[in-house]
């Protein structure tokens, strides 16, 4: 029987590659709902143009039909939910939102599972994304709550930090960056910091197993590779990706946040999550970091290459 899927978002990232994996299947009919900034142009998918903050956008650009599951990749605060799950015309059967493991609050016992308390305040240290987490963990309180109202099953991905082709954050593509420049590599001195990632694909492939999977009915996951990383190896393992050696520059935390060097990931703490109860529900092979980044070097290179050739 074929399925209605209506994904919000859809054409950056994530929501891309879960589009290019959904329209392959011959059981679905897909539809994206965002602003139209970026065409898709990928047959078989539904394009559809509003304002996802804006209720009566919503009720004017998306058809009334029963949805069998919603998949909401932009929902960054407890009114977008609410504006969505109340305005959505039709029936949603189920509703999938992509949170992020940013809803965790500190704790020295690790990895992070779903049971770790989740922050309450804002974090000031993260500036401009000092509210991210906690707007993240209020719309996942929303939803639930929505969602029992409507008897509607939900399903909640914590996502760590997720890396790929298309990936717009300045992730991965800060190190290739700085190897397409041939500069140097900074890497905290202590080295300390460990840290877990998710390749694009694999997110792709977990929405698609918990779409209408009892096991992934009314639950939160956090979803993550098995494998922990610090600078020094992360940087060892693009070695590898690259078949070249990257000349690297130890500095010390101070310096390099005084210096306001962007490293992308975590220079003084740990970050890394347990994605056990994921893996015991629907079971799930992930792909190691080295083939990931490979593939997504190798796109990246196809990206360059055709820069170049305009």
């Amino acid at each position: 029987m074929t399925k209605n899927i209506l994904i919000i978002g859809g054409s950056y990232f994530a929501g891309r590659s879960l589009v290019e994996h959904l329209v392959v299947q011959k059981d679905v009919t897909l539809f994206t709902f965002n602003r139209g900034n970026i065409p898709l142009n990928i047959s078989r998918v539904t394009q559809l143009h509003g304002d996802r903050t804006d209720s009566q956008s919503i009720k004017d650009n998306i058809p009334t039909m029963d949805w069998d599951v919603l998949i909401d990749f932009c929902g960054y605060a407890p009114d977008d939910i609410k504006k969505v799950i109340q305005s959505v015309p039709g029936n949603i059967k189920q509703y999938i939102f992509i949170s992020s493991a940013s809803v965790y609050d500190h704790s020295s016992i690790l990895p992070l599972d779903e049971t770790t308390r989740t922050i309450e305040t804002p974090q000031p240290e993260l500036g401009e994304y000092a509210e991210y987490g906690l707007n993240k963990i209020k719309a996942e309180q929303l939803l639930e709550k929505e969602c029992l109202n409507r008897s509607i099953s939900w399903t909640i991905l914590r996502p760590s930090i997720v890396y790929g082709k298309f990936n717009y954050a300045p992730r991965e593509n800060y190190f290739f960056d700085l190897l397409e420049k041939a500069e140097p590599v900074i890497l905290p001195e202590n080295n300390l910091a460990l840290f877990n990632f998710i390749f694009v694909d694999d997110l792709a492939k977990i929405i698609i197993k918990c779409i209408e999977n009892p096991s992934a009915r009314n639950q939160v996951f956090n979803t993550v590779s098995h494998e922990y990383f610090s600078y020094d190896t992360y940087v060892a393992m693009l070695e590898k990706v690259i078949n070249k050696k990257i000349k690297t520059v130890a500095m010390s935390v101070d310096k390099i946040v005084q210096g306001r060097i962007p490293l992308p990931f975590p220079i003084d703490q740990h970050q890394v999550y347990s994605g056990a109860k994921l893996n015991k529900a629907i079971g799930f092979e992930f792909i190691s970091l080295f083939e990931g980044m490979k593939r997504t070097y190798e796109f990246h290179q196809f990206l360059m290459e055709s820069k170049r050739g305009q």
